[in-house]
């Protein structure tokens, strides 16, 4: 994976041998008696030893090479810096040591306009991608451009990052870059086709995770290319066909991850992943009804059954969502106590699905007592006494839903009755007083 660089040419230095083989103490007696082979590059792709060591992962050598006040953004044929060839390889040690040193992330290089944040999204290295976003927050990238603008910083052809992990397949890339505020709708100017949105991208690749994620961000299934195609018609015309039933506008909406919603952003990473894994869950559950007729078969872990949730075992001794009395309460709104499960918590900030066109949503209310919802956190996990009589120790009790994830953000029908929660033993006790419709 990313650009296979080589020495092996009669006509090279011994010096480049030496470095792409990592062998440090030949470099340094090579450097000790002729210090101004640093400046020496290679013939084919005018590689500087600092270009090699970084392309190689040779994290010795290269930190020996910046200890010697080597021009950290030394520039190969194609005007790649070193940081750009360890960010397409996947040497994340060189990467972070680059950075350390004070490599320019906003260089450009002269085949597409490229920085070393295309290029890491482009070859899928998620690693050295978080590595230079969050060097981006640090750095005069801040001042200068600012983290929003770095993150959807267009190349030549005028195609993001998002852009390109999209069109390559790279999901995980794709999740990182969104979860750092890409910009999900935003069309190319002139990569694939004119006016493609990543959804268009992934299409054409027929990525399943990239449609997924992308969808689950808040991409729009209707936004039409320069020629007029949806991302669907993309689909069908590459023969994506389980990509062209999820994007099928005739097709149930998923959830949308609330990330307009303030007290989702400021979420601490154990209750974020909480409401990530349950909006996965339930995404899935609708992905199955569609994809149930399509001739392809996931093997994704989102479709693999494991059998009784770790939730449902221990709903036998913990307290139950009081809205759905299948889930545990995780979840607690702050400042009124109330809780719910994951799942009815996503659920009820997913409601609807966010407007691009406005800079701020509604924010959702408490369905217990009506008060504004402004911060959740972890609820602490609470032995139900009366759910221990009443309920099998061995397996818990399965309830009816109350509301069906398959039909999409707008099945969350449970919580129009919550006045009526009174259930005896098995509410919380928190919900008591709420007025009854």
């Amino acid at each position: 994976m990313g650009q296979g660089l080589s020495c092996r040419e009669t006509n090279e230095h011994g010096l480049f041998i030496a470095v792409q083989n990592g062998e440090l103490e030949i470099v340094e007696a090579m450097l000790e008696d002729e210090p101004n082979v640093l400046g020496w590059r290679t013939v084919r792709g005018k590689l500087s030893a600092l270009h090699m060591a970084a392309a190689h992962g040779r994290i010795e050598v290269l930190s020996m090479l910046l200890d010697r006040s080597i021009n950290t953004d030394i520039l190969n044929r194609h005007k790649q810096t070193p940081l750009m060839l360890a960010a397409m390889n996947g040497k994340i040690a060189c990467v972070e040591r680059l950075i350390q040193a004070g490599a320019n992330i906003l260089m450009f290089d002269a085949l597409n306009g490229r920085t070393c944040l295309h290029y890491a999204a482009y070859y899928g290295q998620s690693d050295c991608l978080q590595a230079i976003l969050s060097a981006a927050h640090s750095t005069p990238v801040a001042q200068s451009w600012g983290f929003a603008r770095f993150v959807n910083i267009r190349d030549g052809t005028g195609a993001t990052p998002l852009h390109l992990a999209a069109s390559q397949r790279r999901p995980g890339c794709v999740r990182i870059l969104l979860d750092s505020g890409a910009l999900v709708c935003v069309s190319t100017s002139g990569y694939g086709y004119l006016g493609s949105t990543p959804l268009h991208m992934a299409a054409r690749g027929g990525s399943l995770d990239c449609v997924r994620e992308l969808l689950a961000w808040g991409a729009d299934r209707l936004q039409r290319d320069s020629s007029g195609r949806i991302p669907y018609m993309v689909a069908l015309k590459y023969k994506h066909e389980a990509c062209a039933a999820l994007l099928n506008p005739s097709s149930p909406e998923p959830l949308i991850w609330p990330s307009p919603l303030k007290f989702i952003a400021e979420l601490n990473p154990e209750a974020k992943a909480l409401l990530e894994q349950a909006l996965i869950e339930a995404n899935k559950e609708r992905e199955k009804a569609i994809l149930k007729d399509t001739v392809y078969i996931p093997s994704s872990p989102l479709h693999s059954d494991t059998g009784v949730c770790d939730d449902d075992s221990e709903a036998s001794d913990v307290e139950l969502c009081c809205i759905c009395f299948e889930q545990v309460c995780r979840i607690e709104i702050q400042k009124c106590g109330h809780q719910m499960c994951a799942h009815c918590t996503l659920a009820l900030c997913c409601h609807s699905k966010p407007n691009p066109a406005t800079s701020c949503q509604k924010v959702p209310v408490c369905p217990f007592c009506r008060s504004s919802i402004t911060q959740l956190v972890l609820s602490k996990v609470k032995t139900n006494t009366v759910m221990n009589v009443e309920f099998s120790p061995s397996k818990p009790r399965r309830s009816r839903k109350s509301f069906n994830y398959s039909e999409g953000s707008s099945s969350f029908k449970g919580l129009s009755a919550m006045g009526s929660f009174k259930m005896g033993g098995r509410s919380s006790g928190k919900v008591e007083g709420v007025d009854k419709p």
